[in-house]
């Protein structure tokens, strides 16, 4: 079998009509004939969105093929739920807010389907606009389902939840179950169980140019996976090491990922030693060095590094941010 190699997947965009116009040109990538791309999916095991490798041996190969090939050389001791990827890795371009939402969890997803995961979710804030950028993560404090219910009905749902002004940078951990909204002029990465399940519950009252009609919510479902008991969600407070040039902040570190941010101007360490591994630049760039070769890394690319490859090297060029996501053991 021919040995693997650091994985890059071409982006899938998706149209929203609260999406913009920066993630083609973020992620280096032709514009497609759209105005309002939301999200570019960079990392997909999701039924109909699958993510296909870019480049090398393997170019044109599915995420999902690779996995039924021989998941441990990918995914080390990890595990592949019903033969998929655990994760997807987005970036989000909103231009106007999106729906106030919730996801359910794996008890609840499971109800739906086979092959149904729930949506536990994180955020890392790439760019803000101080005069109108908000944030919405979890209730505000005293609000009760019945309390929820009449907003939704009054159409006064925003006022019901937490909210505030984000700073880039700021990472906001969101479970299953906790209602949220992006607010408008924010560019954002997400990380999250692969899932698409998503119950809108309020939209701005807005219409969808293209139907001329508004956008189907589903009260009742998103009410039963809402969870009630969870009050104002706030920005992580990353753990920090700083060392030898290097700063690694741990974000989060939950059942399903780890996502770490490293930030060095020297030469460090990236991935682990048989563990599948995602490294996400979102600032400056270099170079991955790994078994004797080497590629360029610059802001907008994502490379996952399979459990085969290991550890690996980035030297940068300057200063280098990256995100790395990773799997539980």
């Amino acid at each position: 079998m021919k040995p693997l190699y650091p994985l890059r997947f071409e982006p899938i965009f998706k149209h929203n009509l609260w999406g913009g116009q920066r993630l083609p040109g973020f992620l280096n990538r032709t514009p497609p004939h759209d105005n309002a791309i939301g999200e570019a999916w960079v990392v997909s095991d999701v039924e109909g969105s699958l993510s296909r490798v870019a480049d090398g041996v393997l170019e044109g190969t599915t995420l999902r093929e690779l996995l039924a090939a021989d998941a441990a050389r990918i995914l080390g001791t990890a595990t592949a739920p019903q033969g998929k990827f655990p994760l997807l890795l987005k970036f989000i371009d909103a231009r106007q807010e999106l729906s106030v939402q919730v996801h359910p969890n794996d008890e609840q997803a499971a109800k739906l389907g086979p092959g149904m995961f729930g949506k536990t979710e994180a955020w890392v804030v790439l760019d803000s606009c101080e005069q109108t950028s908000r944030l919405y993560a979890g209730f505000a404090h005293g609000i009760s389902a019945d309390c929820f219910r009449k907003a939704l009905r009054d159409k006064t749902t925003p006022g019901t939840l937490h909210s505030f002004t984000p700073k880039q940078g700021d990472c906001l951990f969101l479970e299953a179950g906790t209602v949220h909204a992006i607010g408008a002029n924010l560019l954002i990465f997400e990380v999250q169980q692969t899932s698409d399940i998503t119950y809108r519950l309020y939209d701005w009252d807005r219409v969808d140019s293209q139907t001329g009609k508004p956008r189907q919510l589903h009260i009742e479902e998103g009410l039963a996976a809402s969870d009630f008991g969870r009050g104002p969600c706030n920005p992580v407070r990353p753990k920090v090491n700083d060392s030898e040039g290097v700063r690694r902040e741990l974000l989060v570190n939950c059942e399903y990922f780890t996502l770490n941010r490293l930030t060095s101007r020297v030469p460090f360490r990236i991935g682990a030693k048989g563990q599948c591994r995602m490294v996400v630049c979102v600032g400056g760039s270099g170079e991955i060095l790994w078994n004797g070769h080497r590629s360029a890394i610059a802001t907008g690319d994502t490379v996952l590094l399979p459990a085969e490859v290991g550890e690996a090297t980035c030297v940068p060029s300057r200063e280098v941010v990256l995100m790395e996501c990773g799997l539980p053991q």
